[in-house]
């Protein structure tokens, strides 16, 4: 890790320097000099309107992407009431600066709307940042949880990091129909076995209260990131909307990050912490999503965090999670076998964290994940966690290496999420398609009974917001049931619930962009060798032909049209995929 580290550090030189030096300066910028009209308007229906002008009372901004619709931010709906009071008792004042939008891709999946998905990250960042531009504020408290929300909030808050800052989590949903069934009763209705009124009973016991889904795919994967860059209470993201604990962590929060004792979000985020959080990640065997998130991320706090970093600390962590789609447990039981502590002591053993990362209230954020919460009395307290799994089937050693692997090749780069599958290499003629339609198309028609790899192309950032391509897993799933080798090839996402099927997914550079994607043909043999890191096309002449163009849509629904600006700047799924260039 050291000889990471000191690359990323390297690498990162000038541009983390700029970074902090502009954090710096902004941090000399106080309030009591602003204008009185600046300072009216700020404080207008504020109790202590004086105090707060004159810089006397301390003032916190709320960012919220409460959402009645998302099961995830439901929970948020109390939290500022919560934080206000909580802030109170340190004297100190806090104000809901702004929303952002909270858009949920288990709604979206498989629609033309999925295409706004990765962008509103980007949207978020920015408003995010619009509410901080008020200027008035001693910190922040950033409230959001799922795929594309928790990213954006710290990548807006990142600009403004010379206030501290902390996530407020909601926590996961009690474990109801399980993921595995679930999984299967896709698999039944794709091939006919049983009605969609069954299927939706299914997925209505499985998604069937508030709190982030239960599987551990980009929004569970977000939680142990922002546990991992010590940015929430130690061992509270997961915790039940309803737990017992919940309220008492809510005002905690305020309490702690109202303390005037916590540090800039500049320092907590830095070279150290991103690379625990991504050692967390691969031994987790967490999103894939995740690849695109820390690399834009540590762009906003001037570091060049690279793919490359992934795949050499993937190698050198063990797998020690066994979570759907990685295996049967949810979150929850990922929680009652020991959860984070568990992780927590085994990557500290094997030299493969940064103890000397601290959190956002100054301690070291590894030594306080091995801390858990509880009650003592009507008392919230913390004390030392068990690190010894109490499931060995949901934590433990189940592979020398993380769960993560970069493949490159002569088709450009690309990600396998290897800890959800079994089969790992395939070589198989290619069945080329510019859209899941067309791919759902072949395989409602019996097109596809034989071994292939789609590859589904044209669906990268520049062509339409780089969507997930979740829905190709169910078929794709139930051709391998029936003993056909099968694997996905695509510049699109997958995110973490990519499930049991081989797959290379956000190919850069992409097929919209010149990328060899576009130049494959159906019957090209395709090899895929997660365990060299090789994806390749074998065909002669493959490199020298034309790249294969398709038109780019109209766009004109889902307010997809009011997004040609982005995807007209968006970087490369390598760059994070975002619209933000070099700061």
């Amino acid at each position: 890790m050291k000889n990471i580290l000191q690359n990323l550090q390297q690498r990162s030189r000038e541009s983390r320097a700029r970074y902090i030096e502009s954090m710096r300066c902004q941090s000399q910028r106080k309030r009591e000099n602003f204008g009185c009209a600046n300072l009216a308007h700020s404080f207008a229906d504020e109790r202590d309107k004086v105090a707060l002008a004159t810089g006397k009372k301390a003032n916190f901004a709320i960012v919220t992407t409460y959402s009645d619709m998302l099961s995830a931010h439901k929970p948020f709906f109390s939290y500022n009431a919560l934080l206000k009071r909580a802030v109170m008792k340190n004297g100190a004042n806090a104000q809901v600066a702004g929303s952002a939008v909270a858009m949920c891709d288990g709604i979206t999946q498989g629609t033309s709307a999925m295409e706004l998905s990765l962008f509103s990250r980007d949207l978020i960042a920015q408003s995010t940042a619009v509410a901080l531009s008020h200027g008035v504020f001693d910190g922040a408290f950033l409230l959001g949880s799922c795929d594309k929300i928790a990213p954006g909030l710290l990548m807006g808050a990142l600009r403004f990091g010379y206030l501290p800052a902390c996530f407020v989590p909601a926590g996961a949903m009690s474990s109801g129909v399980s993921n595995k069934a679930k999984s299967k009763a896709r698999e039944d209705y794709a091939t006919g076995k049983i009605t969609k009124e069954a299927l939706l009973q299914t997925e209505l016991g499985c998604y069937h209260e508030s709190g982030i889904c239960t599987f551990y795919g980009t929004a569970n994967s977000n939680q142990m990131i922002l546990e991992a860059l010590g940015l929430v209470l130690p061992n509270s993201a997961f915790l039940h909307p309803s737990s017992v604990l919940r309220e008492k962590l809510v005002e905690k929060s305020g309490e702690v990050l109202s303390s005037g004792e916590c540090l800039p979000l500049y320092e907590v985020v830095n070279e150290k912490s991103l690379l625990n959080a991504v050692a967390f990640l691969c031994a987790t065997g967490g999103s894939t999503n995740e690849t695109l998130h820390l690399v834009a991320i540590a762009k906003m706090a001037g570091l060049n965090l690279t793919w490359e970093d992934f795949d050499k600390v993937s190698r050198i962590t063990p797998l020690l999670a066994r979570i759907y789609p990685n295996g049967e447990a949810d979150i929850n039981g990922f929680v009652e076998a020991g959860g984070i502590s568990v992780v927590a002591s085994e990557l500290t053993e094997r030299g493969l964290l940064f103890e000397d990362a601290l959190n956002f209230y100054g301690k070291s954020t590894v030594k306080e994940l091995q801390k858990e919460p509880f009650l003592d009395g009507a008392n919230l307290s913390w004390r030392e966690a068990s690190v010894a799994s109490k499931d060995a089937s949901i934590i433990g050693h189940f592979d020398d290496e993380g769960g993560l692997r970069l493949l490159r090749g002569n088709v450009g780069e690309s990600f396998v999420k290897i800890s959800a599958v079994k089969e790992r290499y395939i070589k198989a003629p290619a069945r080329v398609f510019t859209s899941q339609d067309e791919f759902f198309a072949a395989f409602k028609a019996g097109k596809l009974r034989e071994d292939f790899v789609a590859v589904v192309a044209f669906c990268g950032p520049k062509a339409c917001g780089m969507p997930e391509l979740h829905k190709l897993i169910t078929p794709l799933g139930a051709l391998q049931n029936e003993g056909h080798k099968v694997a996905l090839l695509t510049d699109g996402r997958l995110s973490g619930a990519s499930g049991k099927v081989l797959s290379a997914i956000h190919v850069s550079p992409e097929a919209a962009s010149g990328g060899n994607i576009a130049k494959i043909r159906d019957g090209d043999v395709v090899e895929i060798d997660a365990a060299r890191g090789v994806l390749n096309v074998l065909s002669d002449g493959f490199e020298e032909r034309e790249v294969a163009v398709k038109a780019r849509e109209a766009n004109l629904d889902f307010g997809r049209e009011l997004f040609g600006a982005f995807r007209d700047a968006v970087s490369a799924a390598t760059e994070g995929a975002t619209i933000f260039g070099e700061l």
